[in-house]
Parts: C-alpha cells; structure tokens; sequence
C-alpha cells in the first residue's frame, strides 16, 4: 500500500526544483529546453520510487527521461535516488497522468514506459486504468508518429483489458504480446521495484509493445 503522507515532503520537493518540475505546463512545447538539448524524450508514468526510470535513464544518455508519479509519498523516493546520483537526462514531475496533454504538446513524446499500473480492478473504475480508451487518446496527442508505448504488469485482467482497448484503438497498433516475459527475456529489460517482488513470489510477467501509427491530431497540425 502506498503511504498518502511523509512529513516534510513538500518542503524536500520545492528545494530541488531542477529536478521535481513544480510548474510544468511551463515547459509544454519547449521540454527540450528543459535539458538543453534536443534529444528524445521518453516518459514512465507512475514511475514509483525510480528504479527503473533512474536505471534507463543511465544507461540511454543520448536521451531524457521524465519520471511522473501522482504521489508525495512516493516521488520522494525517487527524488533521493537522483539526489544521490545526478543524471542531466533525468527529471520528475508529481502529477495525475490524466493531465498529460496540459504538460506536453503534440509530437514532444517518443516513448511512454507503463510499468505496473494500478489496476482500478472495478468496472466503474475501468477508465481510469492507463490503457483505457480514454488514457490512450491523452497519449496520441502528446506522441511522435511511430513511437512506442511498452506496458509490464503482473495483473493478468488489466493484461486481457489492454489488449483489447490496443486492438480497438483507432491510434495504435499492437506490436507484441508477451504472456510471460521471463520465460523469453529482452536483454535490455529493467526491473521496478514491484517486479523484483512479483518475480520473486513466482509472478508471471505479462509485456506488450504498441506502435503510435498517427491520427487526427497530427493532421491537423
């Protein structure tokens, strides 16, 4: 269970604004200003206590990484990680992932990572999972065209749902379909945090890729 409530934590946010963005609708359209270059930039939502994020964005410098996750409690773990080990190509940002097209512009995004997403088990809760109709059109208006969205999780019914709300998607096209990932690994796969505990209990690691193929938004650019 994720804790609502770590004392001081907003104050240890605000003193580290280069690397918790607190304002940023600021930087839509301009993110490559924010690192000074013009490199790619790919995104995690719910980036938890930035294992992965801080990992992937070490060993890939020739692109940034943004790291977005909904809680206090949570992010500043992952503000210490890169307290203590500072990447140019990495920053945070502490937001509700359905504010996505306010931060970022069209074409800005060339990857977003899903790694372990809350499942929001119920039926009337089914829109607010990231993979839902409603998350996918937020992400067509913010990825380049032929960019990727990579999801691991380890809840097989999320796993059913998002294959489907993919296929019937007018924006993507579903590239890969791994039922279990550790029985065919990727060499470049990064545990989260919640992976290395999955894996361990014997979790079956459920993966998929899909391809932004482009849509209305683009052609009305």
């Amino acid at each position: 269970m994720r804790l609502r409530n770590v004392k001081h934590a907003g104050e240890m946010i605000a003193m580290y604004p280069n690397i918790i963005i607190g304002t940023p609708t600021d930087f839509k359209g301009k993110w490559n200003e924010c690192f000074g270059n013009n490199n790619p930039i790919e995104i995690e939502i719910g980036c938890g206590k930035g294992k992965f994020i801080q990992e992937i964005a070490s060993r890939q410098p020739e692109k940034n990484f943004i790291g977005i996750e909904k809680f206090d409690s949570v992010i500043i773990r992952a503000l210490e990680k890169v307290i203590e080990y500072p990447l140019p190509n990495l920053r945070l940002i502490r937001i509700d992932a359905d504010k996505l097209p306010e931060i970022f512009d069209t074409l800005e995004i060339s990857k977003i990572y899903l790694n372990f997403s809350d499942p929001w088990p119920k039926k009337r809760t089914a829109k607010r999972r990231l993979t839902s109709t409603q998350f996918l059109d937020r992400y067509s208006r913010i990825l380049k065209q032929g960019s990727n969205i990579i999801m691991k999780t380890d809840n097989s019914e999320l796993f059913e749902f998002s294959k489907i709300e993919f296929n019937e998607s007018q924006y993507f096209d579903l590239d890969v379909i791994n039922n279990d990932l550790y029985s065919n690994m990727p060499d470049d796969n990064i545990q989260t945090e919640f992976e290395q505990k999955f894996v361990e209990k014997g979790n079956k690691i459920f993966y998929l890729k899909a391809t932004f193929k482009g849509d209305k938004h683009e052609e009305d650019l």
